[in-house]
């Protein structure tokens, strides 16, 4: 099974990479908006995106682009993702191209789900929240990343 996980810099990152025991048994593949980044998953495949937020709209297309033209070169499985924009673009292109998605919302959400969270409840297959109190309906608690 191929799993391409996919996260933005700071605390996305950091929460990605803790998850990377979980697919020991898998082709995993690492996307984020820091080319620098490919020296923290050395042996993986890694591939560089653009950053974006939601304040910037015309970086958002070229996010969008750029992660479309790599999960269609990619092929992967399923697609993992703590976060932000770009992960939430890979649940939604993956989703659309017919991958198993996975959003596993930051641990910085202590009152409710991320803005990017709330819209990748309508996309992703799984939605994981690393508090307890934020658990309901599709919404999964199965512990934290960083403990």
């Amino acid at each position: 099974m191929k799993v391409l996980a996919i996260a933005s810099i700071g605390g996305h990152w950091v929460q990605l990479l803790r998850l990377k025991p979980a697919f020991k048994d898998s082709e995993l593949v690492f996307m984020s908006t820091k080319q620098s980044f490919a020296d923290t998953v050395k042996g993986f495949e890694f591939h560089c995106i653009p950053d974006s937020n939601r304040w910037n709209k015309f970086d958002l297309i070229k996010t969008f682009v750029s992660v479309y033209r790599k999960i269609k070169v990619i092929k992967p499985d399923v697609i993992i993702t703590t976060g932000a924009a770009p992960g939430l673009m890979g649940v939604i292109i993956g989703r659309l191209m017919g991958c198993k998605t996975i959003w596993v919302d930051s641990i910085a959400n202590v009152q409710k789900l991320s803005l990017s969270g709330r819209i990748a409840i309508r996309f992703a297959n799984k939605i994981y929240t690393q508090w307890p109190d934020l658990a309901s309906g599709k919404i999964i608690y199965n512990g934290k990343v960083i403990s």
